[in-house]
């Protein structure tokens, strides 16, 4: 999630389209979304995918900060399906249809902690039993220092603390070349055998 430019706009105000007399410069297309590490941010999301055995950015681009990861997840997979056995998630992809999806569809093991007190729903603990593995658990432990380090490369390299411009339109093209110029780096890098996490210089020319 990344915090937006200017003022937050409170979700009763938000909802019912009330802009407060005194809230200038408001991203008006910003949405709220939670999550345990940030709280709530008002602000736009980033939907990145990574590889998972050599850091490698593979695609970053521009999703509501409200939207929901694991329906983003079968819009742009597809095109790497063929390259992929394994796609490691966060709790909030913890979703039966996207499991029997990928496994069924496209061969693809999904692998999620399953959200605690959500087990009652009809096949739930059986797709739980077939997934959370106690050989898929240690594989998930290994996303901490192989994928999302490089989310986090990401807000460094471009200060994505908060978005740079407003509204959903800037940000989208926004996004998307900044995804660009590190997969450009990272693929040079990967070619001369060097580090994919040291481009600060190629992307940022400093």
């Amino acid at each position: 999630m990344n915090r937006a430019v200017g003022p937050v706009w409170h979700p009763k105000q938000k909802n019912a389209g009330i802009v407060p007399e005194k809230l200038r410069n408001l991203d008006r297309t910003a949405t709220w979304s939670f999550s345990y590490a940030d709280g709530w941010v008002y602000g736009h999301g980033s939907f990145c995918l990574v590889a998972h055995e050599i850091p490698m950015l593979g695609l970053f681009i521009w999703m509501p900060n409200s939207a929901h990861e694991g329906k983003r997840l079968l819009t742009e997979l597809p095109p790497f399906c063929p390259h992929l056995q394994t796609v490691l998630m966060d709790s909030k992809a913890d979703d039966q249809n996207l499991y029997w999806t990928l496994r069924e569809e496209h061969a693809i093991q999904l692998i999620t902690p399953p959200r605690p007190r959500m087990n009652k729903s009809f096949g739930r603990p059986y797709f739980i039993q077939k997934m959370w593995t106690p050989a898929n658990q240690q594989l998930y432990r290994q996303r901490a220092i192989t994928v999302e380090p490089l989310q986090g490369l990401l807000k460094q390299l471009f200060d994505l603390e908060h978005c740079w411009m407003r509204g959903d339109v800037n940000n989208r093209w926004l996004f998307a070349a900044m995804g660009v110029a590190v997969q450009i780096a990272q693929h040079a890098a990967w070619l001369l055998k060097q580090s994919t996490w040291n481009i600060r210089k190629s992307v940022l020319g400093a």
